[in-house]
């Protein structure tokens, strides 16, 4: 079979260097974990070539091809990726100057990717990066002009959702650069609410660094008093919430529970504010985050925030926040003593995280499993 009749199953085999045999070996593993019984190998052996020869569709082991080659559904053609709304825009050559029409199609493909980004996670990172590079092709071409700062702030956004997508990704010197993009175009669009998000969420990339000191004074950077002042109050506890993050994992107890409280003080009532589209926040997402905090710090009271966060239906709509919650709360439970319950809530997160293609989760995971 040539490469480009090749089906994404055979590719992917291919890509780890595993046989037939030994990819049905750990098919069978990750079969029994979820508590199933794998059939005969000899069955087995049929089904798959089958498989991989595109004459079945493997319906049923979907979870376990995902978990088995660390891939997304996306990347073995078990979803579709709904491409974003047709954008009539020029080209490149054409344009001399920005337009309110131009600027609204770009927020409304930045909005497509960041709610495709919820359903399938890093696996569209191509195509919000292409996004990206569209978008400073566009500024780079375009005659200063009343316009020009909204596309910028556009630009800061979708460049913002692609390096946390990198971030998620295992990627962090892309993630770094991305976000510099967003804050350079932040700047340019005079925004000091986008400024502020994307220059804090760049912070991430140091404490998946292991530099949760600098990532402690990066986004106190960005978090400034006059910062306060300037930008809407979910945005407000968003940036209280996340500098608590940072200092907890820099060990800062006081300081950390300090700011949790903070973001629970300032936080309207709701999930989004129509001028933060890229923000959604409500009081099931501060549980979630005061429980991570708590869980780095090995309180044993995370426990319970991070369970009544597992009950809000706010945070099923994002597979990543769910897997990271688990994860977190695999790591209290463990640190309470419960290994059993520790280990159910890391293996469903390492089933959500090879459907995102989260390599961020599944390193976190990968230690819970082991120890």
């Amino acid at each position: 079979m040539e490469d480009a009749d090749m089906t994404p199953l055979k590719r992917a085999r291919l890509a780890t260097g595993m046989t037939q045999g030994e990819t049905r070996a750990k098919l069978r593993e990750a079969r029994r974990r979820r508590g199933k019984m794998p059939p005969k190998d000899a069955s087995l052996k049929r089904m798959y070539t089958e498989w991989e020869q595109g004459r079945v569709d493997p319906v049923d082991w979907r979870d376990e091809l995902c978990e088995v080659f660390e891939l997304p559904p996306v990347a073995l053609a078990f979803v579709e990726v709904t491409p974003p709304p047709s954008l009539e825009i020029p080209s490149l050559l054409e344009i001399t100057r920005l337009d309110l029409e131009i600027v609204e199609m770009l927020e409304v493909q930045t909005d497509h990717y960041r709610h495709m980004d919820r359903k399938v996670g890093a696996a569209i990172i191509p195509q919000t990066v292409a996004h990206v590079e569209h978008m400073q092709n566009l500024l780079r071409t375009s005659l200063p002009g009343q316009h020009s700062a909204l596309a910028a702030v556009a630009l800061a956004e979708g460049a913002a959702l692609a390096g946390w997508q990198a971030l998620d990704a295992g990627d962090v010197t892309k993630a770094w650069n991305l976000h510099d993009i967003a804050k350079s175009a932040a700047a340019q669009g005079e925004s000091p609410a986008v400024l502020a998000h994307v220059t804090a969420q760049q912070a991430y990339a140091l404490l998946d660094a292991g530099r949760a000191s600098d990532a402690v004074e990066l986004v106190q950077f960005a978090h400034t008093p006059d910062t306060a002042r300037r930008v809407p109050p979910r945005l407000r506890a968003w940036l209280a919430a996340a500098e608590a993050e940072f200092l907890a994992a820099a060990g800062e107890h006081y300081q950390a529970l300090k700011m949790l409280d903070q973001a629970v003080e300032v936080l309207p009532e709701g999930d989004t504010d129509p001028e933060l589209p890229y923000l959604m926040l409500n009081g099931t997402h501060l549980s979630r985050w005061r429980g991570h905090c708590l869980a780095r710090l090995g309180a044993d009271e995370a426990v319970d925030d991070l369970t009544t966060a597992l009950e809000g239906s706010q945070v099923l709509t994002s597979k990543r926040a769910e897997t990271g919650l688990r994860v977190d709360l695999a790591l209290a439970l463990r640190s309470r003593g419960d290994i059993e319950g520790s280990k159910r809530h890391a293996q469903r997160a390492a089933d959500l995280a090879g459907r995102t293609g989260s390599a961020r989760q599944r390193a976190r995971i990968s230690k819970l499993l082991a120890g």
